[in-house]
């Protein structure tokens, strides 16, 4: 069975082939993919394959990336997990939210429980996670979550604020 984790007002579970329409319809929105993907309108079909690799990454690994959804609700709202990001792949922490559900701190509690679960269930020492610089909501929800700002780089042309948090600074 793959994992499910809940919070006070969450849900999260793996995404399914189910899913794959929803999950595209939030990463399409103009406020999501300005960030998310570079802006870009990732076709159904990328999303598709992403949610086939995060299956069988949860049934390999434990991890991948989760739909986020209201506890009494079936509505997606969100997504968060880990996944791998960089060329040499790095292992980092990936969250969001629909535009619909910003500023209710939802955010904040998918990155704290997707890092409780990194180091309780996972037994990950150090976690990492990266925003646009100009991204100031997803900064300010890697500092909610504890983490603490690693560095600054250059990366496919692309400015990003990588943070971090250690299981010692969890603890």
């Amino acid at each position: 069975m793959s994992p499910e984790i809940e919070t006070a007002r969450l849900k999260f579970r793996p995404f399914t082939l189910d899913d794959v329409d929803a999950l595209h319809q939030m990463w399409i929105h103009p406020d999501v993919r300005k960030y998310l993907c570079d802006d870009k309108v990732i076709p159904r079909e990328e999303v598709a394959s992403l949610i086939e690799k995060s299956i069988a990454s949860f049934q390999t690994n434990n991890f991948g990336v989760w739909g986020v959804f209201l506890r009494e609700q079936q509505i997606l709202i969100g997504f968060g997990g880990f996944w791998y990001f960089h060329t040499p792949p790095e292992l980092e922490m990936i969250y969001g939210v629909a535009p619909e559900y910003w500023n209710r701190g939802y955010a904040t509690e998918i990155a704290k429980a997707t890092i409780k679960y990194g180091f309780e269930q996972l037994g990950f020492d150090r976690i990492v996670a990266n925003a646009d610089a100009p991204n100031l909501a997803s900064l300010r929800v890697m500092q909610k979550a504890g983490m603490k700002f690693e560095k600054q780089a250059n990366i496919n042309n692309l400015d990003l604020v990588f943070y971090s948090i250690s299981r010692a600074e969890w603890e």
